[in-house]
């Protein structure tokens, strides 16, 4: 197993005045790197896309049109493996007919093919944390007796029959209501009322402006 570090990078708990002189610094008196040394050799890919999609379109047509006349001529494709056979592809069972299906399944049903005992050559894993700990499971998949479903207890009845008098039912008492609720409450009710008031005159203006606006553009024009 790798040791993973997953803990912050260490310029997150650099504070804010070091990191800046740091950046002075390397703006200032940049570290002194040798120069790349190289050990590969550049491959030949061509032009690149970016460069080729700045060409003026003359320069692409007449490439097109040497491509189509004289292509190069690229030598025949060596296969260094081997083709596996795969069976038949599903492209090619979906454009059978229904009755090839039909008689597929039915071979298949009569006469299965028959293939050669599974080898497993590995062994079980072990879930986690069973050697330490116990796995208890469900009592439904340990029982292998049928249910036994027991009958509901009898319910009580909903009346009683009794001869004692019910008990007075108490009153309820009416809370004591401040004069600053009754207040803030009339106010409230008076700046509601005052709202929907507003709002009819805006609904008002609104509508004979837009009629203003519709007889204006039907005589004008």
């Amino acid at each position: 197993m790798v040791d993973l570090d997953l803990s912050p990078p260490e310029g997150l708990t650099v504070s804010l005045w070091r990191s800046l002189l740091l950046n002075v610094i390397d703006r200032v008196a940049p570290e002194r790197l040798p120069p790349l040394q190289l050990t590969s050799k550049p491959m030949p890919v061509g032009i690149l896309t970016g460069e080729l999609l700045e060409l003026p379109w003359y320069r692409t047509v007449f490439s097109n049109l040497a491509d189509v006349i004289s292509p190069d001529m690229l030598p025949p494709l060596q296969l260094e493996s081997r083709p596996v056979d795969v069976g038949e592809l599903i492209g090619d069972e979906l454009d059978h007919g229904w009755w090839n299906s039909l008689l597929g399944n039915l071979r298949d049903r009569l006469n299965p093919e028959r293939l050669p005992p599974l080898e497993l050559t590995s062994r079980p894993v072990t879930a986690f944390g069973a050697d330490a700990s116990l796995q208890i499971l469900d009592w439904s998949t340990l029982i292998t007796t049928p249910k036994v479903f027991l009958p509901d207890a009898p319910k009580a009845g909903g009346q009683v029959s009794s001869f004692e008098p019910a008990a007075p039912q108490a009153t309820p008492v009416a809370a004591p209501t401040s004069p600053e609720l009754l207040m803030a409450r009339l106010q409230m009710t008076r700046d509601l009322g005052r709202t929907r008031f507003r709002r009819k005159i805006w609904i008002g203006l609104a509508a004979a402006e837009a009629v203003f606006l519709l007889v204006a553009l039907f005589k004008f024009v």
